[in-house]
């Protein structure tokens, strides 16, 4: 593994890497240990951003063989944006430096399917879980608009797609780190069957 992965390709390579590794039962558990987490007392340089889903079955650290001070993680259900997270993304950008942010959403996510059927019924959930289907419903919406018979994993990476690019768009900060080539955004899905993360959205100059 890269001691720092300096650029979005170093950054995408030492990404994947991990996961391969956790694919096939070869994780490394790199940067875990005492000696790591107190080379980090006084800073952190962290390679990537992970926005990802709060689905306990992808924990980001572990799916991607990563440890302390590698990922910047912000998770919502459904990766869901909100000032909070796009103020937390744009920190680890123009503060950290970090040149690969990564959306990351999973077949069979609650949330998506919770707006499936929302949009399905007419009925809203209660509470604040409303907001977040509000929020994920315009991904569903363009999901069956391509395809009728639109499954739940097909919104997600609809989602995961929209997610990415509004990142960009509503993003001054991230936008501009992009067209500097000093940061690129990737959107993948995640199986749970598997483990593997497949790139479904690309914005940068992640191959070398």
């Amino acid at each position: 593994m890269a001691m720092h992965p300096q650029t979005p390709a170093q950054a995408w390579e030492t990404l994947m890497d991990g996961n391969a590794r956790f694919v096939s039962g070869t994780s490394n558990h790199p940067n875990q240990d005492a000696a790591r987490r107190t080379s980090l007392l006084s800073d952190q340089h962290p390679f990537v951003m992970i926005f990802g889903c709060s689905d306990s079955r992808l924990a980001a650290e572990i799916i991607f063989d990563l440890g302390l001070g590698d990922a910047f993680v912000v998770r919502t259900a459904g990766h869901v944006v909100d000032n909070t997270a796009l103020g937390s993304l744009e920190y680890g950008v123009e503060y950290l430096d970090v040149p690969l942010i990564v959306v990351l959403g999973h077949d069979s996510c609650g949330a998506v399917t919770a707006t499936k059927s929302a949009v399905d019924t007419g009925k809203m959930p209660a509470g604040f879980v409303r907001d977040l289907v509000e929020r994920i419903t315009p991904s569903v919406l363009a999901s069956l608009r391509k395809d009728q018979g639109s499954s739940v994993n097909d919104m997600v990476e609809e989602h995961v797609k929209q997610t990415a690019a509004r990142l960009v768009e509503n993003s001054p900060i991230i936008a501009s780190a992009v067209a500097r080539q000093r940061t690129a955004v990737v959107g993948l899905t995640y199986r749970l069957n598997d483990g593997t993360a497949d790139l479904v959205y690309s914005n940068g100059h992640i191959h070398g």
